[in-house]
């Protein structure tokens, strides 16, 4: 099966958004203090359009089933982005698209300026946290900027 990663668009916002709905639930993170209540999750291509923001699909025959992007730290140093809401359905986990797919935020983040990327997930979670640790980031041990997210308790950052 082969996929395709392109930038977010308008029509792409009910899957993303479903995608979201469906996959943070799989991990428990379904509750207050998750990315899961964001109010962007309705709206990710309007969202994601700002200064300094990303967001990119993976798609497989024309249909969506993953996304990941950045976006500025919420409250924090401007030199700082999130990688954000990257989230995969399950038919589309092990084809390498999430290290694929990091590359191509990384690479925005680097286009926009930014000098070290941040990330908040949570345990249990335990493939991500190994793709995250593949691509250079590395734990710290606590939360930055004002993301709202305090279900999360794992932290991660990398150099860009």
């Amino acid at each position: 099966m082969s996929f395709r990663i392109r930038p977010i668009q308008p029509g792409d916002d009910a899957a993303v958004a479903h995608i979201i709905r469906s996959v943070m639930p799989e991990f428990g993170a379904d509750g207050p203090g998750f990315a899961i209540h964001d109010a962007e999750v309705s709206a990710m291509s309007a969202a994601y359009s700002g200064p300094r923001s990303a967001y990119f699909v993976v798609e497989v025959d024309g249909e969506v089933l993953g996304g990941g992007g950045i976006a500025p730290l919420q409250d924090g140093d401007p030199e700082i982005c999130e990688l954000r809401k990257m989230y995969f359905m399950p038919a589309l986990r092990g084809l390498g698209a999430g290290a694929e797919l990091m590359q191509r935020c990384l690479d925005a983040a680097r286009a926009h300026g930014f000098r070290h990327c941040y990330l908040e997930t949570l345990t249990g979670m335990d493939h991500a946290k190994h793709l995250y640790r593949k691509a250079g980031f590395t734990a710290i041990p606590k939360s930055l900027g004002a993301t709202g997210h305090f279900g999360c308790d794992s932290f991660f950052m990398r150099a860009l």
